[in-house]
């Protein structure tokens, strides 16, 4: 860790030679178990239940020798004799019915931006732009709060298109939510997916006073996120944004803000963006690659995810840098890995899609998240007639990662769950190289900040 953070080496030339062993380690040679050589110790991870463990340097060489021979028979004996073998955490068997907890609106099937990228088709999902009504709104607020118990939390989202061409029906339907949680004593959250050029002062107020969780949509700096995220005459929109936020950034003490970072080959400069957001006062700051557009465009190559790996294992430097110093550094992807990797997360499935979370169209078609609307692969059913019981438990049965190839071969697949849905089912699994090198790196960071920065896990 001394020479990571040594100041006669850039961070960039660190994090590439970094990132180029990480690519290699990463590499699955055994479902059973994965190393992950550190400078404090080599630490041993088991998929089933993630855990962790430390292990001597001659265990650490016999297993590395047996996953590079990858005789299978002789890891589980290796672990069993380690005492760590146990019975499967996750099993073949699927959910079934599990409650709603969590719902998406597509308050507005329409966008007033020209993003070439979007995944729905610039906001109207291949059909006829439109509102949804705020009956509709309420009835889907309904299905989210049937038979939810007093004492429990649901979500509520607001997506688009741009959510805020139906501020109206938003706002509407946000009291109508929040005084049902009231009556039934269920908690309810609330967040909304943004462009941002729509924001008006009166909006940051209603944000905070609900304590809404505002997410604002930033494809880099200036002329960057221009390129990918021009309004529908061609004009940038960075100013813009940046002009209409700075209410939310002021305001907000309930109201969390994030930036959202769509990453393709046009704008790599991951460590200078996130510095620059974090600066601007964003609550976080996360990015994500860009796997699947609607025409094909800007999709990340293989090279560009190895280019990315790089990118964000900078980025995870900085933070490691910063939180060894005692500072909060809000970058999203890192906080989030090295939760899930303290508290041993392990499931079947990458996200809630088709089983505690549902999408709704302007039109009350249920589908298994907000990038499945109009979509018949995502078919959920409709609020005429609720959720679909069988729809939804052979999404849930044929989306288990048990039932994935090569996931049943990977080693991070119960952190990664098979990847997104959509993603996947559109353009496969082009991503799992870049997956694996970026848990292996956080694993490895896990190690150093237990030791170097043991507070911020308290």
């Amino acid at each position: 860790m001394t020479q990571l953070l040594s100041p006669e080496r850039s961070l960039a030339t660190i994090a590439s030679e970094l990132a180029s062993r990480v690519a290699v380690q990463a590499a699955p040679h055994s479902p059973q178990c994965h190393l992950i050589p550190g400078a404090g110790y080599t630490q041993l991870f088991i998929p089933n239940g993630s855990r962790l463990y430390p292990v001597a340097p001659a265990t650490a060489t016999r297993l590395q020798a047996l996953l590079q021979q990858q005789d299978e028979t002789g890891i589980a004996a290796e672990l069993t004799a380690l005492g760590l073998d146990a019975p499967p955490a996750i099993t073949d068997v699927p959910l079934e019915s599990p409650d709603i907890h969590a719902i998406s609106l597509a308050i507005a099937q329409k966008c007033n931006m020209g993003c070439s990228y979007c995944y729905a088709d610039q906001g109207d999902f291949g059909g006829p732009t439109k509102n949804m009504t705020t009956d509709m709104a309420k009835r889907s607020i309904d299905l989210l709060l049937k038979d939810r118990p007093a004492g429990s939390k649901v979500q509520l989202t607001f997506l688009g298109g741009e959510p805020l061409i139906n501020r109206q029906a938003l706002q509407e339907a946000t009291v109508y939510a929040a005084a049902q949680g009231r009556q039934r004593g269920v908690q309810v959250g609330f967040s909304i997916t943004t462009n941002g050029t729509l924001l008006r002062q009166a909006d940051a107020a209603f944000f905070e006073a609900h304590g809404f969780a505002v997410t604002v949509s930033l494809d880099g700096i200036g002329a960057e996120h221009d390129q990918q995220r021009p309004m529908k005459n061609g004009s940038g929109s960075y100013e813009r944004i940046i002009q209409q936020i700075q209410p939310l950034l002021q305001q907000q003490q309930r109201m969390q803000v994030s930036a959202r970072v769509t990453v393709t080959p046009a704008n790599m400069d991951l460590a200078r963006t996130l510095e620059t957001f974090v600066q601007m006062g964003f609550h976080s700051v996360g990015f994500s690659p860009l796997l699947r557009s609607s025409n094909g465009q800007g999709e990340m190559s293989r090279t560009d995810l190895e280019k990315m790996l790089q990118a964000m294992v900078e980025c995870g430097l900085l933070f490691e840098r910063y939180v060894i110093a005692g500072q909060r550094f809000p970058f999203l992807n890192m906080v989030n890995a090295l939760k899930e990797i303290a508290k041993g997360t392990h499931r079947p499935y990458p996200c809630g899609a088709g089983a505690g979370y549902l999408g709704v169209s302007a039109d009350g078609a249920l589908s298994a998240c907000h990038r499945f609307v109009n979509e018949p692969a995502g078919n959920m059913g409709h609020l005429n007639d609720g959720v679909d019981p069988l729809l939804q438990n052979n999404w849930l049965a044929a989306r288990h990662v048990h039932q994935q190839t090569p996931c049943t071969q990977c080693w991070a697949r119960y952190l990664c769950g098979g990847g997104c849905h959509h993603e996947v089912l559109e353009k496969g699994r082009t991503a799992c190289d870049y997956i694996r090198g970026w848990l292996h790196y956080t694993l490895q960071a896990h190690e150093r900040l237990t030791r170097l920065a043991p507070d911020w896990y308290r």
